[in-house]
């Protein structure tokens, strides 16, 4: 079965379609107002981020000096992917648990999306965060 995903592979990926190159060397020619876009959401959103954490009690984390992602630390006992489970078939919210990443006791997430997506995100983890506060 491996060996047929790898030829699958192989065939699908040995070479680009005519528009993804053109939007590659788009993206090329302008490399500087992309980077600088992407830099900007980053550099925003982990100061929104930032300020979120330093306001939840139960979250702590080392703030990030590069990349898109975070591991924050939550002060409940249950497992990470308990955890996720459960805060994503209460309200949505998406988070990686930190057992994939051997770090018990820790969730995941991502800040490069848009900045309007993840203050909602953060609201809606707050409000679970609330409701597990009530349930102690």
């Amino acid at each position: 079965m491996i060996a047929e995903c790898i030829k699958h592979r192989d065939y699908t990926t040995i070479s680009c379609g005519v528009l993804d190159d053109m939007l590659a060397v788009h993206a090329l020619k302008n490399y500087d107002k992309v980077l600088g876009r992407s830099r900007k959401i980053i550099k925003d959103n982990l100061a929104i981020l930032d300020e979120w954490v330093q306001n939840e009690p139960s979250i702590s984390y080392v703030k990030p000096r590069a990349g898109t992602t975070s591991m924050l630390k939550y002060d409940y006992p249950v497992s990470s992917e308990e955890f996720c489970v459960d805060l994503f078939k209460t309200n949505g919210t998406f988070l990686t648990p930190g057992s994939c990443f051997d770090m018990e006791g820790y969730v995941r997430i991502g800040y490069a999306c848009s900045t309007d997506v993840l203050k909602a995100g953060l609201e809606k983890f707050s409000e679970y965060l609330r409701t597990l506060k009530v349930n102690s």
